[in-house]
C-alpha cells in the first residue's frame, strides 16, 4: 500500500489516573526529521516515543506533541515545614525586641519565606509511565497512518491513470513515427521526380535515403524503454511500501528517454505528443513528491 508522506492522528486517553493526549502530525521531507515535544515529567520517555515513530514512518517531517493532566491531586503532598517556622518566628521576635519594631506577622507573610512549605512527590515509575504513554501514542499513530494510506491510495489512483495516458501517448508517437517515415519517402520521390523530369528514378537510392532518415529518427529503444519504466511503475505501487525515492529515480529515467524522443522528432504531431507526454511526467512528478 501506498501512503502519503502529509498526515494527522490524535488520541486521548487516560491510563491509570493519567490523561495522555498525543498528537502526530506530518508533512514531506526528504528524510525522516522527527520533532518530539513532552512535558517535563515525561522528558525521559523522548527516545522510546522516537523509536515508536521510526516503526510506523520512515520519510516525512513528523512532529509529535504530547500533554499529560493528573486526575488526582495525590500526586502531591504538601506539608507544612514546622521547625523552619518556628525558626522564622524566633528570628522575627528576637528583631522586634532588638529594633522595638512591632510584631505584625500574619501568615500571609510567613508563606511567602522561602521553605515554609514541603512538598512531597511519590516516587514515579517511570517504566510504568512511559508504557503508559507508548500505549497512547501507538493509537495516535494508528490514526495517523490510516489517513496516510487513505491519501496514499488517492496518490496512487492518480498515478496510475497518468501512467495509462502516457502509455497510450507513447503509442501514438509509435505510429506516428512509422507514418513519418512513409511521408518522408513519398516527399523523397515527388522531389527527385520533379528534378529529374523523365529521368528514370533510382528506386534503391530512394530506399537508402528513407532507411537512413528512419534509422535516424527510430525511437524504438526508447519507447521500449519508455514502456518498460511505466511497467516499474505500476510494480512499485502494487507492491507498496516506502516507493517515494524510487520513484524519483525512475521518473529521472522516464524524462530522459523523453527528452531523446523529443529531440528525434522532427515531425510537429509528434513534437506536441512528446509535450504532453512531459506534462504528464511533470504532474507525477509532482505526486511522487507526497509519497512516503
Amino acid at each position: 500500500m501506498v501512503k502519503s508522506m502529509t498526515g494527522y492522528g490524535r488520541a486521548v486517553e487516560t491510563v491509570n489516573g493519567r490523561e495522555f493526549t498525543v498528537e502526530v502530525r506530518s508533512v514531506n521531507n526528504r528524510y525522516l526529521d522527527c520533532s518530539v515535544k513532552l512535558p517535563r515529567a515525561v522528558s525521559f520517555a523522548e527516545d522510546a516515543l522516537k523509536q515508536a515513530v521510526k516503526t510506523t514512518i520512515t520519510r516525512g517531517k513528523v512532529d509529535v506533541f504530547v500533554s499529560l493532566r493528573s486526575e488526582t491531586a495525590a500526586d502531591v503532598t504538601v506539608s507544612l515545614n514546622a521547625p523552619m517556622v518556628e525558626g522564622y518566628l524566633a528570628a522575627i521576635r528576637r528583631l522586634c525586641e532588638t529594633t522595638g519594631i512591632e510584631n505584625d506577622v500574619t501568615a500571609s507573610s510567613l508563606i511567602t519565606l522561602p521553605e515554609v512549605f514541603c512538598l512531597d512527590k511519590p516516587q514515579v515509575d517511570e517504566a510504568q509511565l512511559q508504557q503508559d504513554l507508548l500505549q497512547v501514542a501507538h493509537k495516535a499513530l494508528a490514526a495517523y497512518d490510516a489517513m496516510r494510506a487513505t491519501e496514499g491510495a488517492a496518490l496512487e489512483q492518480d498515478l496510475r491513470s497518468r501512467g495509462e495516458t502516457i502509455l497510450s501517448l507513447v503509442e501514438q508517437v509509435e505510429a506516428g513515427s512509422a507514418q513519418t517515415v512513409q511521408d518522408y519517402r513519398k516527399r523523397l520521390e515527388e522531389k527527385i521526380r520533379e528534378v529529374l523530369a523523365n529521368t528514370a528514378i533510382d528506386e534503391a537510392r530512394i530506399l537508402t535515403e528513407a532507411a537512413i532518415f528512419a534509422d535516424r529518427i527510430a525511437v524504438d529503444e526508447e519507447t521500449v524503454r519508455l514502456r518498460s519504466h511505466l511497467n516499474q511503475m505500476d510494480a512499485m505501487l502494487s507492491s507498496g511500501g516506502a516507493v517515494g525515492r524510487k520513484l524519483d529515480f525512475l521518473l529521472q529515467e522516464m524524462n530522459r528517454e523523453t527528452n531523446t524522443i523529443g529531440s528525434k522528432c522532427s515531425d510537429v504531431r509528434l513534437a506536441r505528443i512528446v509535450v504532453d507526454i512531459k506534462a504528464e511526467l511533470e504532474k507525477i512528478r509532482e505526486q511522487t513528491q507526497n509519497i512516503e
